[in-house]
């Protein structure tokens, strides 16, 4: 497999190599797993959220709420 990055990432793929001793490639491999672990627990985050409101242990907040609330602080 072949990836290409910008200039920028490959400068700054260079820059933590140097800085931390380690191959530029440990960092293209682990980023991929650190990405799919992250996608792995926000789906199973969102699942339990679904599960709460399915259940009714929570409950929606319209938009409006969200937005009174948010104005009460500024006045705070």
């Amino acid at each position: 497999m072949e990836i290409r990055f910008t200039p920028d990432v490959q400068a700054r793929l260079n820059q933590l190599a140097v800085e931390t001793g380690r191959p530029r490639e440990d960092f293209v491999s682990d980023a991929p797993a650190g990405y799919f672990k992250e996608l792995a627990q926000l789906q199973t985050m969102l699942d339990g959220r679904y599960d709460d409101l399915k259940s009714g242990r929570l409950g929606l907040v319209s938009a409006e709420q969200v937005k009174a609330h948010f104005r009460g602080q500024e006045n705070a």
